[in-house]
């Protein structure tokens, strides 16, 4: 475990993810009330402070990581990151943006049918970035499956033959489409979340709860206009 910091050190650190979820993450901030001198244009910086918040920039699957082992005291994370790093963090908001899916997606003319496949091999092979989310939801409909952990484009396994299926998170459908692969089945669906480290829930819970607080409200009226 990483040593947390002592009592004496008054700001709060709080982790956002880098890339797609950014943008939005420090916009809702700004509407909550919360001082985000800097974050729009951070330059190579990925430590920054404003007001009593420190805030820390990662990679979005480090996030749940930073939050768990006390790195970080809170955080804004995808609920697709969370689910895949099985963590013990505290999930305390909803925030509503960054949506998108989980879905199962097969060659759109491919020889034979998984179901064939399946009938005759009695497995099928599924590339994915998310391995955990992606065993789950096979086992819940009671399916054995060989997974492929890749991490660059999903879409390519089925052209290749690398894969029967692959899972994979889209917003639009638009690249899976685009590579000849159509949707067959949703496993879940992802939106960003406002999460805390159980400890500093405990030890700082007026702070991290107060900033719930705002990011939900501040969420609700976001939603109320669109």
């Amino acid at each position: 475990m990483i040593a947390r910091r002592g009592s004496t050190d008054r700001m709060l650190r709080m982790a956002l993810p880098k890339g797609s979820l950014y943008a939005d993450s420090v916009a809702l901030l700004e509407r909550a009330g919360l001082d985000v001198t800097g974050l729009a244009d951070p330059g190579r910086q990925l430590t920054l402070r404003a007001g009593d918040i420190e805030y820390i920039i990662g990679k979005p699957t480090d996030i749940p990581v930073y939050v768990a082992y006390g790195a970080v005291d809170i955080a804004i994370a995808g609920k697709d990151t969370l689910l895949e790093s099985a963590l013990d963090v505290v999930e305390m908001v909803d925030l509503g943006f960054g949506a998108c899916r989980f879905v199962v997606a097969e060659p759109e003319d491919a020889p034979r049918s998984v179901a064939e496949i399946y009938r005759h091999l009695g497995v099928i092979r599924v590339a994915t970035k998310y391995p955990r989310i992606t065993e789950a939801h096979y086992a819940s409909r009671g399916l054995q499956v060989e997974i492929v952990k890749l991490s660059g484009n999903i879409e390519l396994a089925p052209l290749i033959g690398l894969a029967d299926q692959v899972v994979d998170i889209t917003a639009t459908g638009r690249t899976l489409a685009e590579n000849r692969l159509r949707i067959v089945e949703e496993v879940l669906s992802s939106t960003a979340r406002f999460v805390a480290n159980p400890a500093s829930l405990k030890t700082d819970s007026d702070r991290v709860t107060g900033i719930a607080e705002a990011l939900a409200s501040a969420a609700a009226r976001e939603g109320g206009r669109l």
